[in-house]
């Protein structure tokens, strides 16, 4: 079973992604945090269909990081309900993933 986890998060604007993403990483829960601005998202909310601008934090970490980043996440988000996907990384460069491990173990 993979260790490897890619976290897919958004934000409502540059700024609270990129303060997330420094803390999650100065904290070693990340290795990394690619921020990808200004993507639309159109979502139901409370009965009603929404669009708005977010941005997309693509985080990568290990599986024994995922509970403590999480939480990290819920406590510094705006949101009501923040968005945080989880998938596995089966597969990768080598060397990029004992890179995480290095990082994240910290």
């Amino acid at each position: 079973m993979s260790k490897y986890r890619l976290v897919l998060v958004t934000a409502p604007n540059l700024a609270e992604a990129e303060r997330m993403a420094q803390k999650v990483v100065e904290k070693s829960l990340a290795a990394c945090v690619n921020i990808v601005p200004k993507i639309r998202s159109i979502y139901q909310w409370e009965g009603k269909v929404e669009q708005s601008r977010e941005t997309l934090m693509l985080i990568k970490t290990t599986k024994s990081k995922l509970e403590k980043l999480q939480k990290r996440i819920k406590k510094m988000h705006s949101y009501e309900v923040p968005e945080i996907l989880v998938f596995k990384i089966d597969d990768g460069d080598e060397s990029y993933l004992q890179w995480i491990d290095s990082v994240v173990k910290r």
